[in-house]
């Protein structure tokens, strides 16, 4: 399937948590999807991988739950994670 159009991907790890930080990262990335937040559970964290190269992204920026992540244009906003403690 084209991602065309698509900006973002929001996933929430699963039973299978490495799946989700790994092998779908990098099939998004391949796919070109500009943005990829990752809400780990487990690790209690949240992650937004940008800037897709090859098979991965180039950046990423990370937080605990309960700190802000800042999601860039076309969203430009500000992502509070408090709620997610």
């Amino acid at each position: 399937m084209r991602p065309d159009g698509l900006a973002l991907i929001v996933e929430v790890t699963s039973s299978r948590p490495d799946n989700d930080r790994e092998a779908k990262r990098h099939c998004y990335a391949r796919g070109g999807i500009p943005l990829y937040l990752l809400v780990d559970r487990e690790r209690e964290t949240v992650t937004l991988f940008s800037e897709p190269a090859g098979d991965d992204y180039t950046e990423s920026h990370s937080g605990v739950f309960g700190k802000t992540i800042e999601l860039p244009a076309p969203f430009s906003f500000s992502l509070d994670t408090g709620d997610m403690i």
